[in-house]
C-alpha cells in the first residue's frame, strides 16, 4: 500500500502490478507501479481509499535514491484508472522499455517510452538447445566498465503479467559489454566485446545466432 499526502488528507493506494526496468538507460532500474482499488463501493464510505488511482514512477538516482515522477512521467502514468498488471517490453522497437497495462473493465493501457538523453542499451535474446527452448532459468550477466547487471529469463514476471524475453540492459554511456551466460541446465558461456543499441540472440552452445540494429 502506497501512500501519498495530499492537502489535509491522506490518499492511499493498493499496489499491484511492479517491476524493476531501466526507463532511461542510464545503467540503473527504475521502480513502475500498477494501482487500484479492490472494491468500488469503499470510495463511497472512506474517499482516503479511491478505487481508480495513477501509475506510480520511481526514477533509480543511485547509492540506493529513488525520486517519484508525476508530471514528468507523462499524462500515461498521472491517468487514474483500476489497474492490476503490468508488463514490459519494447513493443516499438526502439530500444526502449515501454509498459503494458492490464485495467480492469476497461481496455488495457500501452504507455508508449520515448526516453531522450543519449543512454546506450543492449537487449540479449536467449535460445536453449539442451535446455528449454525458451531458456527459461537462464540468467545474463552483462559486464561493461565497472559495472554489472544480472537478469534473468522468466515465465511470468508480476501479477497477471509476463515481460518480453528479450532481455534489457540500459548501459549509460558505455558502448560495449561483455555477457556471462549460465542456461538452465547448468552450462556456461561468455562473450566478450559485445556492440551497444541492438538485440543479440545467443543460441546455446554456437553462441551469437544473429544480430539486430533496429532502424
Amino acid at each position: 500500500m502506497t501512500i501519498r499526502a495530499g492537502i489535509g488528507v491522506e490518499t492511499r493506494y493498493v499496489g499491484w502490478g511492479a517491476g524493476m526496468a531501466d526507463l532511461d538507460n542510464d545503467g540503473l532500474p527504475d521502480l513502475f507501479m500498477v494501482t487500484g482499488g479492490v472494491y468500488p463501493e469503499v470510495e463511497r464510505s472512506l474517499p482516503a481509499y479511491p478505487f481508480r488511482t495513477p501509475r506510480l514512477v520511481f526514477r533509480n538516482l543511485g547509492n540506493g535514491r529513488f525520486e517519484e515522477l508525476i508530471e514528468e512521467a507523462g499524462p500515461g502514468v498521472a491517468a487514474v484508472h483500476t489497474s492490476r498488471g503490468c508488463a514490459f517490453g519494447d513493443f516499438d522497437n526502439d530500444g526502449d522499455v515501454d509498459v503494458l497495462v492490464w485495467n480492469m473493465n476497461e481496455p488495457p493501457s500501452l504507455l508508449r517510452n520515448d526516453v531522450s538523453g543519449g543512454g546506450h542499451w543492449l537487449k540479449v535474446l536467449l535460445v536453449g538447445v539442451t535446455s528449454n527452448r525458451s531458456a527459461i532459468g537462464g540468467r545474463v550477466t552483462v559486464r561493461y566498465g565497472d559495472r554489472t547487471q544480472t537478469q534473468e529469463v522468466t515465465a511470468q514476471s508480476s501479477f497477471y503479467s509476463a515481460n518480453d524475453r528479450r532481455l534489457h540492459f540500459g548501459l549509460g554511456p558505455a558502448t560495449s559489454a561483455s555477457l556471462a551466460i549460465r542456461w538452465p541446465n547448468g552450462g556456461a558461456e561468455t562473450i566478450p566485446h559485445v556492440d551497444a543499441n541492438q538485440l543479440v540472440v545467443v543460441k546455446e552452445g554456437a553462441g551469437i545466432l544473429r544480430t539486430d540494429k533496429f532502424k
